[in-house]
C-alpha cells in the first residue's frame, strides 16, 4: 500500500530521496481523512523549510491542515499543477501529486522517519485507538 522507496512522517507526509535532493509529498491516509481536496498552498522556489514545521496547506470540504516538513532544506520545485487541480491529490497523492522538490540540507534528520512498514504499523496502532 505504502512505496518502500520512501519515508514517512507521523503528520503524514512522505519523502522520497535521490542524492542530496528529495521530493515531498501527503500520504494516501492523509488525503483519505482529508476527503475532498480543494485547495493547495505551496512554499516558494527558493524558500527554506525546517523539519518539523509548516510547509503549506491543504484545504478539503472538511478543514484545512498544514502540511509538516519531513526534512530541511532549499524548495528547488514545486508542482504547480496542483494549484489549479489540487483533486490529484486525492487521484494520486504518492505519484504525480507531489508537493515540492527540495535540497536536503540534513540528511541526518532522515533518521527519525518511518519506513513503509513502521508507518503502516503505525497507521495500525492509531486506528486500533
Amino acid at each position: 500500500m505504502y512505496p518502500e522507496d520512501r519515508l514517512y512522517t507521523k503528520e503524514h507526509e512522505w519523502i522520497r530521496v535521490e542524492g542530496d535532493t528529495a521530493t515531498i509529498g501527503i500520504t494516501h491516509h492523509a488525503q483519505d481523512a482529508l476527503g475532498d481536496i480543494v485547495y493547495v498552498e505551496l512554499p516558494k522556489v527558493g524558500s527554506a523549510i525546517t523539519a518539523g514545521k509548516s510547509l503549506g496547506s491543504v484545504e478539503s470540504v472538511k478543514a484545512v491542515s498544514d502540511i509538516y516538513a519531513p526534512a530541511s532544506g532549499e524548495v528547488l520545485a514545486v508542482n504547480g499543477e496542483l494549484t489549479s487541480k489540487p483533486e490529484k491529490l486525492n487521484e494520486d497523492p504518492h505519484g504525480a501529486a507531489w508537493l515540492a522538490k527540495v535540497r536536503l540540507s540534513n540528511p541526518a534528520e532522515l533518521a527519525s522517519l518511518l519506513n513503509a512498514q513502521a508507518y503502516q504499523f503505525y497507521l495500525n496502532e492509531e486506528s486500533a485507538h
